[in-house]
């Protein structure tokens, strides 16, 4: 009975067949240190890392259904946990997984994905020491919810 509790709470969270070795969620024990690259400075938390054969497959656990295709954001999240794996466990993963409420993606990891958030990173990095920087959206609701509302002077309200 526990054996199929656990495939079954397994499933339910898109975690694929493998040892868990890693988990940000408190309902599996305490909470892991956040992985590190000194290289790009960043720094993250995946939901959870697999561990299966010689691999380390990161699993990221979103709220929402997938209408179409996954946001680029959460490709590039994906991406960052894929650099993060690579610089703290010296495996470089072939793919991740997102797992949305109603389907599972596997994100293959490829060269042209890490060139790209590394480019990513590079120009957040280059944009963050300029002093004013231009509103990138036209959604009310991304403006309320940022954390620079009250004081930006391009906000939509």
């Amino acid at each position: 009975m526990l054996l199929w509790l656990s495939g079954r709470q397994r499933r339910a969270t898109g975690l694929p067949a493998g040892r868990v070795v890693y988990s940000d969620h408190s309902e599996w024990g305490e909470i892991e240190t956040p992985l590190y690259d000194p290289t790009f400075n960043l720094t993250g938390k995946p939901d959870y890392l697999v561990e299966r054969s010689d691999e380390i497959i990161p699993v990221e656990v979103k709220s929402s259904r997938l209408k179409s295709a996954p946001y680029d954001s959460h490709i590039y999240q994906l991406a960052a946990y894929c650099l993060l794996i690579e610089q703290t466990f010296s495996i470089k993963p072939a793919y991740g997984i997102l797992n949305y409420v109603n389907q599972d993606i596997a994100v293959d990891y490829t060269p042209e994905l890490e060139q790209s958030l590394i480019d990513t990173i590079r120009e957040m990095r280059s944009l963050s020491r300029r002093r004013n920087i231009d509103r990138s959206h036209e959604s009310a609701n991304r403006c309320r919810g940022c954390g620079f509302n009250s004081v930006c002077d391009q906000a939509i309200n």
